[in-house]
């Protein structure tokens, strides 16, 4: 059985050979169109004769870039590891300061990649291009590709399930790590953008575990529903609203998020916008997969509700309305939020943070403006824990049981753990100037409730003396209205006063 089938390999050797031959000698002495018909002949006929099939992604497509091309040189960039036979890697680097390499294939390496359990094999492929000298190219230019091949009988499965595959996952690498931006509104209607580059996670934020879960997946379920929010006939967009006292992390959360997401953040500043209209620009010139953040709300700028815009719009003249449009009303920002101008653009997510929930006009929190509503209560002894191993990479320490109890009676914010935590390098420094404010905040409590408590007793023992001297004094006016005071005088003659009180009690 193996005589017969090195003998058919022979035999389709040499007929290759035979065909190269005659497909050289056919270039040299047959006129074009008899040569190109031939090679369309003898093309056809090996493409009968083999097993594999090869698929050519170009670096460029005429004068463009081609976008497959790099997401092909970024997936196999992450499959590096898995080839170990390839002996020549091309490494470059864009960073000044070379900390991020990126590793690729060279020319001439082949690297094997299985997907669903097929086999696809990679081969880089450059050649020398010469220039048209009538076009001003005079000089060779090099032309890069990347080959795949594959059996015959996986050629569907490698265009429509193989190659987007790799187009999403290059995607997604992108995406990953792609530079975020942070953009202010300081100039009117425009944004200005610097570089994002806060590294708070959800790993190392100082949050339940239980509660940074559930938003970790709220977020994940809302970029993944982009068929869904279209089926259902709603903008693509989410809005959560962060609330609790200063100092519990929002600012760290909405860094987190956009870490997560690898969303830019835009930060907007409502003082600094002058009217709806300045308003609605800003908002559209958003980019899709975004993140708008308007910090302290209840207090950025005064927005009217709009029933009382429309009170003061009837009572007002032309001049005085002109005036009342210019301003950056209620309306104007819900109207951006959930109304017609929400569909401007894609995969965005608003956040809205405050100290008193309590002030907001309800209109701003129902479900579809403020979606989710995230409590950032005081630290926890979870979240201390988070804090402990962020600043001094531990995970228990002696003082841990008496902080921890400490934590549980007194309140304290996740930024004042921070701070005492960052002072001293040396742990067991940290951590007993931990205790300390814990301590000192224990008796401070102490003593604010003590006197508050006196202070409420006392108010109480008043206001039982003045209840006492009212019931005293009303049960005298009463025995004296009731009385006539008979006087007698010398020559037996009675003389009745009578004693008439006003509503005070005074004769």
């Amino acid at each position: 059985m193996a005589p017969s089938y090195d003998k058919t390999i022979a035999t389709a050797a040499s007929l290759a050979a035979s065909l190269m031959l005659v497909r050289s000698l056919a270039s040299e002495l047959l006129p074009s169109e008899v040569r190109d018909a031939l090679s369309a002949a003898l093309n056809s006929l090996r493409s009968r004769m083999t097993w594999q099939h090869t698929i050519v992604i170009e670096e460029t497509e005429g004068w463009s870039g081609n976008r497959v091309y790099g997401a092909v040189k970024a997936y196999l960039a992450t499959r590096i590891n898995a080839n170990i036979n390839m002996q020549r890697l091309r490494v470059s680097s864009i960073e000044e300061d070379a900390k991020k390499m990126v590793v690729s294939m060279e020319a001439g390496e082949e690297m094997v990649d299985l997907y669903e359990g097929v086999e696809f094999r990679w081969f880089l492929v450059t050649r020398e291009v010469k220039g048209d000298p009538n076009n001003g190219g005079g000089g060779a230019r090099e032309i890069r590709s990347y080959e795949v091949r594959f059996h015959k009988r996986q050629k569907e499965k490698a265009l429509k399930e193989y190659l987007p595959f790799i187009v999403a996952t290059a995607k997604a690498i992108k995406d990953q790590e792609r530079s975020l931006s942070i953009y202010m509104n300081e100039y009117g209607d425009e944004w200005s953008p610097i570089d994002l580059q806060h590294p708070s996670t959800f790993d190392t934020l100082a949050m339940d575990q239980k509660q940074k879960q559930s938003i970790v997946d709220d977020l994940d379920r809302f970029i993944k529903r982009k068929d869904y929010y279209r089926r259902i006939g709603k903008a693509w967009k989410r809005g959560y609203l962060l609330y609790g006292p200063p100092g519990t992390g929002k600012s760290s959360l909405i860094a987190a998020i956009a870490n997560h997401l690898r969303f830019n953040i835009y930060d907007l500043e409502l003082t600094g916008v002058d009217s709806n209209s300045d308003l609605r620009r800003l908002l559209v010139g958003m980019t899709n997969r975004s993140i708008l953040v308007v910090e302290d709300i209840d207090c950025t700028i005064e927005l009217k509700q709009r029933e009382e815009d429309d009170k003061e719009h009837a009572k007002s003249n032309s001049t005085e309305k002109k005036k009342a449009e210019d301003k950056v009303t209620l309306s104007g920002l819900l109207n951006f939020i959930d109304g017609l101008w929400s569909t401007s653009g894609e995969e965005r997510v608003i956040i809205f943070t405050t100290n008193y929930k309590e002030r907001l006009d309800p209109a701003l929190l129902r479900p579809g403006r403020m979606d989710m509503h995230i409590h950032m209560g005081y630290c926890t002894t979870e979240a201390f824990r988070i804090l402990a191993n962020n600043y001094h990479s531990i995970d228990y320490h002696v003082t841990y049981p008496e902080i921890e109890a400490l934590i549980e009676e007194v309140t304290v914010t996740p930024a004042e753990v921070a701070e005492v935590l960052m002072r001293n390098d040396n742990t067991d420094v940290a951590l007993h100037d931990l205790v300390e404010l814990l301590k000192l905040k224990k008796k401070d409590a102490t003593k604010i409730e003590t006197e508050s408590k006196q202070a409420e007793e006392k108010k109480d023992a008043n206001e039982i003396k003045t209840q006492s001297m009212q019931v005293d004094e009303k049960k005298i006016v009463d025995e004296i209205k009731t009385e006539s005071v008979q006087v007698e005088k010398k020559d037996d003659k009675k003389v009745v006063v009578k004693c008439e009180f006003t509503e005070n009690g005074s004769g």
